[in-house]
């Protein structure tokens, strides 16, 4: 993983944060969806740091200053959508949702998942998909979506 995609050192978040938002809108514009304005807002409440957010959070995120507040269903119907559209991954061992780093391309969600700060990275491994389709291959089974979550300390919290 290069250091710029690595949440483990520093990047330039703000860059990082602009790029999923440019890439949103151009997968959108593509599949001729409407990224709305609260989408949006959604979508750059998760990219805020590398860390999974529930929704709730980034419920309280747009309900700040705001005199018509957003509701959790419109939400999670905001969450469908970005989930849908790959934009974002569900993290399930903590309810909790994170940016995509690859949008828009088909594949398989490996993530590592620092118990300590929290920070998350998504993982591409081709060598794991090939050993996961074949083990089941062998068992008979096709699998249709993974999603790996592994939990222990960051190269940060190790060092702390």
């Amino acid at each position: 993983m290069s250091d710029e995609l690595n949440p483990y050192v520093n990047h330039n978040h703000g860059l990082c944060i602009q790029s999923a938002l440019r890439e949103a809108h151009d997968l959108c514009k593509r599949r001729n969806v409407r990224l709305t304005a609260l989408r949006e807002k959604v979508l750059e409440q998760i990219w805020q740091s590398h860390r999974p957010v529930g929704a709730y959070d980034i419920l309280a995120q747009l309900t700040q200053g705001e005199s018509r507040p957003a509701q959790p269903p419109t939400v999670y119907r905001a969450l469908d959508f970005l989930q849908e559209q790959g934009l974002v991954h569900r993290i399930a061992s903590i309810n909790a949702y994170i940016g995509c780093s690859h949008p828009g391309k088909q594949h398989n969600g490996y993530f590592l998942i620092c118990e300590r700060c929290k920070i998350t990275a998504e993982l591409e491994h081709p060598e794991i998909d090939q050993s996961l389709k074949s083990c089941a291959s062998d068992h008979g089974f096709t699998i249709n979506k993974t999603r790996i979550e592994l939990t222990g300390l960051c190269i940060n919290c190790q060092n702390t």
